[in-house]
């Protein structure tokens, strides 16, 4: 999962036709290749999913799918580059978000709940990460 983070928001990415479970709003995801470190796996996916370039800066939470098939690993990533084009057979559509307004969209899976609203708002973010709503700052 790559929480993707620009400018205080998220993006999310409506799921297309051409994957499983389509309709849901959620961060980009998808599967690491063999032999592929999952921090080059965050990159790839964003790029050949929406056209984004980023920098992953560290998994952060892990849980299980909503299939319960297998571990999906969290992981934050700031925009670097590129232009937002998402690929319509994966992608019907996109949305930038506030953490707060994650709960408002309709069709989510639980675990990416579970993220927004318990996990993200107490993680320790390297300094200078571009959040809003109290995100990214030290905590005690």
């Amino acid at each position: 999962m790559a929480v993707v983070v620009e400018g205080g928001r998220f993006l999310l990415i409506r799921r297309g036709p051409g994957v499983p479970e389509p309709g849901y709003w959620a961060p980009v995801s998808g599967t690491v290749e063999p032999g592929e470190e999952p921090a080059a796996a965050v990159v790839r996916e964003v790029r050949e999913e929406v056209g984004l370039e980023v920098r992953p800066l560290g998994k952060v939470w892990e849980c299980v799918s909503s299939t319960r098939t297998h571990d999906l690993d969290w992981w934050i990533a700031v925009v670097t580059g590129g232009t937002l084009r998402p690929d319509p057979r994966e992608v019907s559509g996109v949305r930038w978000v506030r953490a707060e307004e994650f709960a408002a969209l309709e069709r989510t899976f639980p675990g990416d709940a579970e993220f927004f609203s318990r996990v993200l708002p107490v993680l320790t973010l390297p300094p200078g990460l571009p959040l809003s709503g109290g995100y990214g700052e030290k905590r005690s």
